[in-house]
């Protein structure tokens, strides 16, 4: 499937952001600018299911195959958040971008014990429950998590649920790769850090910040983008 995008900038390099589950390119709003002011061009999907992108059916594969169909090959930089980590994993040999980054990914869904069927009761959270959810988040990523929501087809979160949620590790790092944790992180524990370094990866934490690391405390996330972007 070709999925929908937007882009930032309109720099010699090119960078392509790939959102997590609920979400979509608007997650980025702040990312994609400052990537832009770096010389980027920047390209941000909706995942299939998400935003604009068409609907259906689901599986881990096809948000892997929709990035190849919908990206261009051998970009400066690949950055992909939780779900879109997991996705951009498995399609980062076919896209063979120079560097990759992976922000809170969902590679270990089995381990975590964390079933992300259940996300879909956020469907209809109030704007209340997504502050009091995010209490670092500024206004403006509350009013866009309310639209993305609105904009998600919850069916998606069957993908990666049940018995759907099984770890995906990779076994060492395609191209030079960070990884980013959130602290704490429910889905990359610390021993999964260590293994992570283990298999190849530069692993970094963002101390303090939640999930969504990018929108929780943008001023770290950059910070420890340092040398990768």
């Amino acid at each position: 499937m070709k999925l929908h995008t937007h882009t930032w900038g309109s720099g010699d390099r090119v960078a392509v952001l790939v959102h997590g589950i609920m979400s979509d390119h608007r997650s980025w709003r702040r990312v994609g600018p400052a990537l832009a002011d770096r010389g980027y061009r920047v390209i941000g999907v909706d995942l299939r299911g998400h935003g604009a992108s068409g609907r259906g059916p689901y599986s881990v594969e096809s948000f892997a195959d929709d990035l190849v169909e919908t990206l261009p090959v051998g970009v400066e930089l690949a950055l992909g958040h939780s779900l879109g980590g997991l996705a951009l994993s498995l399609a980062v040999e076919r896209l063979g971008p120079r560097r990759a980054v992976y922000v809170d990914p969902a590679w270990a869904l089995g381990q975590a014990g964390v079933d992300p069927a259940v996300f879909a009761e956020f469907k209809s959270a109030p704007r209340q429950a997504i502050v009091n959810f995010n209490p670092r988040w500024e206004d403006e990523d509350v009013d866009i998590e309310l639209a993305t929501l609105a904009a998600w087809d919850a069916a998606t979160s069957a993908a990666v649920g049940g018995e759907h949620a099984v770890d995906r590790i990779p076994d060492a790092p395609v191209v030079p790769s960070l990884v980013q944790v959130a602290d704490p992180s429910f889905l990359v524990s610390d021993a999964l850090k260590k293994d992570l370094a283990g298999r190849g990866f530069e692993v970094r934490t963002v101390t303090g910040a939640g999930h969504v690391i990018h929108r929780d405390d943008f001023a770290g996330f950059m910070d420890s983008l340092d040398g990768w972007v």
